[in-house]
């Protein structure tokens, strides 16, 4: 489109001045000042440029965008879904509690027994506490996904569940686990349960860590105007004291949310706007490849890193932020380029049409356009992540 309506603005150029008696020289000359002129060399850089350099920068502070487009559609994101376990959360949860029912022998050895068989973070943690534990003969041992794990140990049918798989098994649950079950919970902790023979006869309480930089992070993000969610297979009660410590508002919380349920949230919350997923585990894969954007930290696992357009290498949750300031501000830079590019023309088209510039002065003119748009691109290498606060470019403010 652009190329033949400067070729037929040359035309209108050489003919006019034809008519209007001018030299062949003169002529020509006009003609071929509109051409060189409008050569879109800017125009071809304005874009190509600027994304370059903010992959460049993302790069130098640990942001690794897979493609172009992630980076482009980023600056729109309106929705941040995170996951809980290893995304705000440290992601090495400890054993805080075993409580068994009311008279029931306190025998750690069949917990154990069904987690050795798992690589869960949690498995791991009920194993590292009970290194001493006695071994016991486990057969038939496998993992339900985003519900716990199963095994016949001695002959009998062990469980370590979610409260989720709890509920769909109709397990009989003494009132007193239940009470304690609730307590710890509303403390944050994540609760498992063990189940024989269709009876819960304990619960195992978990507790994890908050990452540091995970409340400052959600505060920078709803103050440039993003919702933070957070979607976790976790039970209610863990999630909403998450949740409330980092500021999270109670109807962004999703708790007990299966791999297909996440991606599920992920497209209720798209009524929003541009969905972004954080994630770092296998389970959330699902969502982080239905969401508009997926974030993965490389610390997680490479099915969530391989769906993600956008990998953070550290696990920080502060880099979600960064890397959509970084987004905005190539974006900007994509429009200023572009702006510039076409106001050159259009001031200097007209200009050259009218025999008011040389040949000469237009090559001149063209090739600083060019500069100018790489040198505004450039500038992006300015950008400097602050804590808490959003960074600034030169030239930006």
């Amino acid at each position: 489109m652009f190329v033949p309506a400067i070729l037929g603005i040359a035309i209108v150029t050489l003919t006019g001045w034809l008519l209007h008696g001018a030299s062949g020289e003169t002529t020509l000359l006009n003609a071929v000042a509109v051409l060189v002129i409008a050569c879109p060399c800017a125009l071809g850089l304005a874009t190509p440029t600027a994304i370059m350099a903010g992959t460049g920068v993302a790069a130098r502070h640990g942001i690794l965008i897979k493609d172009a487009q992630a980076l482009e559609q980023a600056h729109a994101i309106d929705v941040v879904a995170f996951d809980k376990t290893g995304t705000l959360t440290i992601g090495r949860p400890s054993l805080v509690a075993f409580d068994v029912a009311k008279g029931q022998d306190r025998d750690e050895a069949l917990a154990v027994a069904v987690q050795r068989m798992s690589g869960h973070p949690l498995a791991k943690a009920v194993v590292e506490a009970t290194s001493d534990v006695r071994t016991l003969a486990v057969r038939d041992a496998h993992a339900v996904a985003g519900r716990g794990v199963e095994a016949s140990v001695d002959g009998k049918r062990i469980a370590i569940a979610s409260a989720r798989w709890l509920a769909e098994l109709n397990a009989d649950v003494p009132q007193a686990l239940a009470l304690r079950a609730k307590e710890l919970e509303a403390q944050g902790n994540t609760v498992s349960w063990l189940i024989a023979e269709n009876r819960a006869i304990a619960l195992l309480a978990f507790g994890d860590t908050i990452k540091p930089s995970a409340r400052g992070a959600i505060a920078r993000l709803q103050r440039m105007g993003v919702r933070a969610a957070l979607v976790t297979d976790d039970n209610a009660g863990s999630a909403q004291a998450v949740a409330h410590a980092l500021g999270i508002a109670p109807d962004d919380v999703f708790a007990q949310t299966l791999p297909g349920d996440k991606a599920r949230v992920v497209g209720e919350l798209k009524r929003y706007g541009v969905v972004a997923m954080a994630g770092d585990g296998i389970n959330d894969a699902p969502a982080i490849a239905a969401a508009d954007i997926g974030i993965a930290m490389a610390s997680g696992t490479d099915v969530a890193i391989e769906a993600a357009g956008i990998t953070l290498m550290r696990g920080d949750p502060a880099l979600v932020a960064d890397a959509i300031d970084i987004s905005r501000r190539t974006y900007r830079k994509i429009q200023q380029n572009l702006f510039w590019a076409f106001i050159y023309n259009l001031i200097g088209i007209p200009l050259a049409a009218f025999g008011m510039l040389d040949p000469m002065f237009t090559g001149a003119a063209m090739a600083f356009s060019s500069v100018s748009v790489v040198t505004n691109a450039l500038l992006l290498r300015q950008w400097r992540a602050q804590a808490g606060a959003d960074a600034t470019v030169d030239g930006d403010a």
